[in-house]
Order: C-alpha cells, then sequence, then structure tokens
C-alpha cells in the first residue's frame, strides 16, 4: 500500500490546523507594526482607485494619477483633523464656566443620592479618593503606553501614503502575481474571485462613508433641534465613530449627552440626545445601511461582532476598524475555495428559508434525513371500506428506516 495515500488521524489534523492557526497569528500579532498600515493601505488604495482611474483617463500618466489621489486623501482626512481638533479648542476655552456647572450637577446627585439611599457623602468622596490614587499610581504606564501610541501614528501616517501610492502604481504588477502564485487554478477563477473582493470592500468603504455623511446630518438637525451648542462638531464626532460598528453612535452620543447635563439646567436635555443618538443608529442599522451598501456585504452580526472582539485584542482600536473588511475578504477567498465553504457560509447571513418556523423540518428534508411528507388525498372507495382506508396519513419517515417486514403468505405466494 502506498504510504503517500495514508490518511493520517482526525486528531492529528486538528492539532495541526490548530497550531498553524496559532503561529499565523503569533506572526501577524509580532508583526503588526508593519501590517496594520499595510492593511490600511490597501483599504485606501481600494477606495481611492476610481479617483486614479479618473485621472488616468486624463492622461496625466499612471505615477502621477496615484500621486494626486493620495494627495486628495490627504486633503480630506486632513480637513476632518483639522475641524475636530479647531472646535476642541474652542470647546476648551469655556472650560472653566463647563467645569463650574460639572461640579453643580455633581453636588446635586450628591445630595440625591444621600437622600435616597442613605449613603453619606464622606463614604463617597473615599470612595472617589481611593479610586483616583488608583488611577495616578498609574499615570506612568498611562503615559508611556500613549506616547508609544502617537509614536505608531507619527509612524502610520508616513508609510500609509507611501504604500497607498505604490499599491495603486503597482496595481496590474500585484495582479499578475496572483496569477503566477495559483497557477493550478483555473485563471479565470482567480481573476473573478479578486474581482469579487474589489467590489465588496469598495461597496463597504464608499457606502460607509456615505452612511457617515448622512448620520452626521441627521445627528446635527437633532442636536440643534435640542438646543446644544456644537452641533456640528459633536454631530460629526459620533459620525466618525462609526468606524467602530455597531457601538460607534452610542459611543459618540455620550460626549453630546455629558456636555448638555453641564451647559443645560434639566436633565431631560442629556436624555434627548441619547435617545435621538438611538433613533438615528435605529434608521442607520434597518434603513440607511441596507440600501446604500445592499446585500454585496453580507457577514452576520454574531461573526461580526465575533471577530471586531478578536480584531481588538489582536491590534486595539486598529484591530476594531479593519474586522469587517477583512472578515468580508476572507469570505470571499473562502466561498472560492471548495474545501472552506462551509466557514464561508457560516460567515454570511441566513437565507430566509433558515428563519421560519418550520425551517428544520424543511432542513431536515433538504439533507435527506427525513422525507418528504406524502399529502393527504380523498380516496374513492366502496362503501364497505373502513374510515381509516378513506385518507392517507401524513406522516414523517427516517430516510434510513427499514421497510415493514412481509408477511409469511406473502413470500409462499412469491415462491409459487
Amino acid at each position: 500500500m502506498d504510504n503517500s495515500q495514508q490518511k493520517y488521524p482526525y486528531s492529528f489534523s486538528l492539532a495541526s490546523t490548530l497550531v498553524a492557526t496559532a503561529m499565523i497569528l503569533l506572526f501577524v500579532y509580532a508583526t503588526q507594526g508593519v501590517l496594520i498600515p499595510l492593511l490600511f493601505s490597501i483599504l485606501i488604495s481600494i477606495s481611492l482607485y476610481p479617483i486614479t482611474h479618473f485621472f488616468e483617463k486624463l492622461r496625466v500618466g499612471r505615477a502621477t494619477a496615484a500621486i494626486l489621489s493620495v494627495i486628495v486623501a490627504i486633503a480630506i482626512i486632513w480637513s476632518l483633523g483639522w475641524f475636530i481638533v479647531h472646535q476642541s479648542i474652542i470647546i476648551g476655552k469655556d472650560a472653566t464656566a463647563i467645569t463650574a456647572k460639572v461640579i453643580s450637577v455633581f453636588e446635586r446627585a450628591q445630595s440625591w443620592i444621600e437622600q435616597s439611599f442613605g449613603i453619606e457623602r464622606t463614604a463617597m468622596m473615599d470612595q472617589i479618593e481611593e479610586q483616583g490614587s488608583k488611577l495616578f499610581s498609574n499615570v506612568g504606564s498611562m503615559a508611556t503606553a500613549t506616547f508609544g501610541s502617537i509614536g505608531n501614528m507619527l509612524a502610520s501616517a508616513i508609510l500609509v501614503p507611501l504604500f497607498s501610492f505604490f499599491l495603486l502604481y503597482y496595481r496590474v504588477f500585484f495582479r499578475e502575481f496572483f496569477f503566477k502564485a495559483f497557477r493550478s487554478v483555473p485563471q479565470a477563477k482567480v481573476n473573478d474571485t479578486l474581482n469579487k473582493i474589489y467590489t465588496v470592500v469598495q461597496s463597504y468603504l464608499l457606502g460607509l462613508i456615505t452612511v457617515m455623511g448622512i448620520v452626521a446630518v441627521l445627528n446635527t438637525i437633532g442636536l440643534m433641534v435640542l438646543g446644544i451648542d456644537y452641533a456640528w462638531f459633536f454631530g460629526t464626532l459620533a459620525a466618525l465613530l462609526m468606524l467602530l460598528p455597531y457601538i460607534g453612535i452610542a459611543i459618540g452620543s455620550i460626549l453630546p449627552a455629558l456636555f448638555a447635563l453641564a451647559v443645560k439646567d434639566s436633565a431631560w436635555y442629556a436624555i434627548g440626545v441619547i435617545a435621538w443618538f438611538q433613533v438615528v443608529q435605529f434608521l442607520e442599522g434597518n434603513i440607511i445601511t441596507p440600501n446604500i451598501v445592499g446585500g454585496k456585504v453580507s457577514i452576520n452580526p454574531l461573526m461580526a461582532m465575533i471577530t471586531m472582539i478578536l480584531g481588538g485584542m489582536l491590534f486595539g482600536l486598529s484591530g476594531l476598524i479593519l474586522a469587517l473588511p477583512l472578515t468580508a475578504t476572507i469570505k470571499v477567498i473562502f466561498d472560492a475555495v471548495p474545501s472552506m465553504n462551509a466557514f464561508g457560509f457560516l460567515i454570511g447571513e441566513p437565507e430566509k428559508e433558515h428563519l421560519k418556523i418550520n425551517a428544520t423540518q424543511e432542513l431536515l428534508m433538504k439533507w435527506g434525513i427525513v422525507r418528504k411528507p406524502r399529502m393527504k388525498k380523498k380516496v374513492k372507495v366502496d362503501g364497505d371500506a373502513t374510515p381509516h382506508e378513506l385518507t392517507t396519513e401524513n406522516k414523517y419517515k427516517e430516510a434510513n428506516e427499514s421497510k415493514p417486514p412481509r408477511n409469511a403468505g406473502d413470500d409462499l405466494k412469491n415462491e409459487k
């Protein structure tokens, strides 16, 4: 017997797969300083490709078109950053008045807790001082982490534009690399998979930008109606936090709510801010995003949350932002590989047939575990027939169920 065809035990295959996965994750974690800017550059270059293609139609040269596209992206990102920083400085000028109102709100909250629960102010102050001492004891480690993050941000600010330029300039060169790397696969399938990855990622990115613009306008309108100052700043900031799927708008509502609690005389303004942002989040999740993005990025919410958690554990904030586009890309690859189709199916959204009341019965019939039921039908017979003979029962039978035993008389008839 040929040893090359010998199958390994399932436990060995499973263990080797887990070890390989752990090694890949370890490599990804160790090289995140280069990998994260590269991943962001890939996303940015995909979103900038239509602009590059437009410049190339003007016959300005591929290198010039790539440079102009990157400059456009830098200008947009710089404008948003300048707006947020400028508004933060303006709000900071009123910090003294806001701090006084926050202290008054805190004192009223202390009085309410003391009257409602009988907790004295000294006990509350002791708890605050204890938590404060714990916080300041970690100032050194927090400062180190902060400066380290700033260093990473500065490095990314330099690497991402460079990577994006080369990805746009050498895009045909990289496409041929995939044709050479997967010679055993039909080239048409490789090309189709690359096109699907591009379509899915671009649909997600451009759809996200469009949705963020709509959400920013809706947030700002709600804050203006409530009479909250700096409505454009808080509305835009909350929309930008949509880079964190599912939780971005909820987090973005906290800051304007606290601001409203500090500058307004009633707490109902803060409640109104949170309520309006929740309405916007409902509209975004059920109406805006489905109509703009559609079904091109089909990831079920459970897998999206799991990948976000894993991305956050590996890469922190960057992992939360990269989780969904990377998961969508992985799904396209899994769908293209026959042995990985099941995992691509698991990542995608369930179909309507999986959510029906009788979905379990239909699934069992689809996979041949039970037989399809026979329809009830009337049978015309003589008047001497019993009621049991007038109808056929609607019953399920297991596919591997044995046939009922024959009578001994039937065997004798067959022998004759």
